[in-house]
């Protein structure tokens, strides 16, 4: 165990002291914020400019009473043609002319905008709303009803889910349990990848190298395997830790660099077609993330972050120790591995929308890919649409799983860290593994 150690501590500073690993850890936060703070800037301060539009009512259908709304001024211009008018709208201040002719209200076609510039589809969205709109209140006096008793039937409900059992029931969102564990289980799938081929890579260079022969007159292949893997699974979990930390402090400052956002926010969601609806999406989004039991998600994220990385990890150390230089040869011995992770990652997609469905059920169970598909499926609440005992045999075939893929792997490892000048195969890995 102390020798695990010592390989370990060396792999953990060894990395750690990188000037990259220090850039990467602090400029992804830094990226993340700033994209973060550009689409709060562009949203905050887009759809500000002012549209002056000149109308020309052709048949007089909205008799001049096209409402001013947002952004958007209407001005009815009268005794005036429209090819005429065309030649000097832009000089009378106007940004663009909206030609309606004579038509039927049950059929109302042939209406044009004109501009010296090509519209923008939000913009052009607004202007047909207002227009569908107008249309709709002539249609109601025409057929001698109400647009204000119209208004008073409509319905706009919002369905409060409570989710449990007996007498005791709380509040759930299933738009937000699907995206926590969507992100949960992405965040699993990229750092399964991107670590496991790590620790692939290290052992690569380190058998390229010849440094693996030193090492192993003094400690045993597996002690350095193992070593190996905990220590970069360290470096990995010091990444994450400090990129949390960081997100979470740089956007305290979101309020210091952009004063007065909730209320900008509010307004251009309401400017927007259905930002009301938006709006209060949003705020529904926002109090529902209190109803999840971040305890549980947290603790079920650093289990199966650490139980998926260490079983995979052995795994992707078991083909670095079987190639040498020949990178192609790396990708073909890869292949079998990752071809779970990608399942994993199709089955996540069916979990997030289906947790209770037979495949969601499958795959948080199987070991090669639950650590994936079981982060998608407990935010929706563990006990409830995931039973206790089957997050308990997720854990523990899990457990297991690592184990057995850490001897498979240990015991290719040992042989082919001293294997040169051959090209392996997975049979040949085999028999590695099965030999005396």
């Amino acid at each position: 165990m102390n020798k695990i150690w010592v390989i370990l501590k060396r792999e953990y500073i060894t990395r750690v002291a990188k000037r990259s690993f220090l850039l990467m850890t602090i400029l992804i936060p830094l990226l993340i914020f700033g994209f973060y703070a550009a689409i709060i800037a562009v949203a905050i301060s887009g759809g500000n400019e002012k549209q002056n539009i000149a109308v020309i009512d052709q048949g007089s259908l909205f008799n001049g009473k096209i409402q001013d709304k947002d952004n958007f001024a209407f001005s009815f211009i009268d005794n005036e043609q429209v090819d005429d008018f065309l030649q000097k709208y832009h000089q009378q201040g106007f940004t663009s002319l909206l030609y309606i002719p004579s038509f039927d209200l049950n059929d109302p076609k042939n209406i044009s905008i004109y501009s010296e510039s090509q519209l923008g589809p939000i913009t052009k969205g607004r202007i047909e709303k207002i227009i569908n709109n107008a249309i709709e209140n002539r249609r109601m006096m025409a057929a001698h009803i109400d647009p204000s008793q119209l208004n008073n039937i409509k319905s706009d409900i919002s369905i409060t889910a409570r989710v449990g059992k007996g007498k005791e029931f709380k509040k759930g969102s299933s738009e937000i349990s699907s995206a926590v564990g969507y992100a949960s289980g992405i965040l699993i799938y990229i750092t399964m990848f991107i670590y496991g081929m790590m620790v692939m890579r290290g052992v690569m260079e380190e058998k390229i190298n010849r440094i693996a022969e030193v090492i192993v007159s003094s400690v045993k292949p597996f002690q350095l395997m193992m070593g190996k893997i905990i220590g970069i699974g360290a470096v990995g979990l010091t990444q994450f830790v400090i990129w949390i930390v960081l997100v979470f402090v740089l956007q305290l400052f979101i309020p210091v660099i952009f004063p007065g956002l909730a209320h900008n926010m509010a307004a251009v969601q309401a400017s927007q077609p259905g930002g009301a609806q938006q709006s209060g999406g949003l705020m529904a989004l926002t109090e529902g993330l209190k109803y999840l039991n971040f305890g549980l998600i947290i603790f079920a994220f650093l289990f199966y972050f650490i139980g998926g990385y260490l079983m995979y990890a052995s795994l992707f150390a078991a083909v670095g120790s079987a190639v040498s230089e020949d990178q192609q040869e790396a990708q073909q011995l890869t292949l079998p591995i990752t071809m779970p992770i990608v399942l994993a990652f199709v089955i996540m997609t069916r979990a997030a929308a289906e947790p209770e469905s037979g495949i969601a059920i499958f795959g948080s169970l199987f070991p090669l890919t639950s650590p994936i598909v079981m982060m998608a499926r407990i935010p929706y609440g563990v006990g409830t649409t995931v039973p206790w005992w089957q997050l308990g045999l997720s854990m523990l075939f899990l457990i297991l799983g690592f184990l057995f893929t850490t001897w498979l792997a240990g015991k290719i490892y040992r042989t082919g860290i001293l294997m040169y000048g051959k090209k392996a195969s997975w049979k040949e890995m085999w028999k590695w593994a099965f030999k005396s």
